[in-house]
């Protein structure tokens, strides 16, 4: 019990100052900003503390799969910390965000090619936006971008070879998968299988819809500039991991359908093993 509520601290510790991070590092940060930011800060760690502190499953899915959402959590911490020191280095030249900036510089053009994701979002951009603003925006979107790669990356070696999630023990589908209701109707493998499908299909998608729909978004109402720190360091990490989220849902509910595969496979052949013994002589 100790240990459960000392990882629930820790959890809600970790949340509060992921929320926090842009508003430590930007120099400026007006008062109003700051509020609401610690608003939400405590009302994440609040959440995170309940969940995990809980005997009885909540919201948060994998709650006992690890390391699916620390590898999550992980890819968003370090998003929005180096999107926060890349926004840092416009105003406040140090070695440590010219370093990240120039690597950000670097992967942004490298990734700023015809019809890819960062090029789209570089274009959702009003026109006569300023050069150093868009060069900004490209570094961020193109750091973003890899990072997300980089955690799909991730996910799939530790599915891999760390046989996620039955090395860790055995998996209980109604703690981790808490929204998933098992006598909702139909087979499990074929819902599974028909969510897994849409969730990759919807994160592979989201990269590209979404410049689309910010575009149209500007058309018919304000333009969208992303000048604000806050808001470009939110905007382009929400484009970039929530799609990657979604993807990484995917990935792991088809390997749940995998193990129930392999389970219900090794239950015929034990049925076909007893069934000689079962009949009359």
């Amino acid at each position: 019990m100790i240990g459960q509520w000392a990882g629930a601290v820790a959890r809600a510790f970790a949340v509060v100052l992921f929320i926090a991070t842009p508003s430590l590092v930007l120099p400026s940060v007006s008062s109003d900003a700051a509020q609401i930011v610690a608003l939400v800060a405590i009302f994440a760690g609040a959440l995170t503390l309940f969940e995990y502190s809980a005997t009885y499953p909540g919201i948060v899915e994998f709650r006992d799969a690890p390391p699916f959402n620390r590898v999550r959590f992980l890819s968003m911490f370090v998003t929005v910390a180096l999107l926060s020191l890349i926004c840092r280095g416009q105003t406040e030249q140090t070695t440590l965000t010219e370093f990240v900036r120039a690597i950000g510089y670097l992967i942004g053009h490298v990734l700023d090619f015809p019809y890819s994701p960062v090029r789209l979002i570089v274009m959702m951009l009003p026109e006569g936006a300023d050069p150093a603003h868009l060069m900004l925006v490209r570094m961020a979107a193109g750091m973003a971008y890899l990072i997300s790669i980089m955690a799909l990356a991730i996910l799939w070696i530790v599915i891999r070879i760390n046989r996620w999630p039955v090395r860790s023990g055995s998996f209980n589908v109604w703690v981790n998968l808490p929204t998933f209701d098992p006598t909702a109707g139909g087979d499990v493998v074929a819902r599974l299988t028909r969510d897994a499908r849409f969730n990759v299909a919807l994160g592979f998608l989201m990269p590209f819809l979404f410049p689309a729909l910010v575009t149209a978004y500007s058309i018919f109402f304000e333009p969208v500039t992303l000048e604000n720190h806050q808001t470009l360091i939110w905007t382009v990490s929400a484009w970039a991991l929530l799609p990657a989220s979604l993807f990484m849902r995917g990935i792991a509910l088809q390997r749940i359908v995998q193990l129930i595969r392999e389970q219900r496979r090794r239950a015929d052949l034990e049925g076909q093993e007893q069934e000689p013994a079962l009949q009359p002589a």
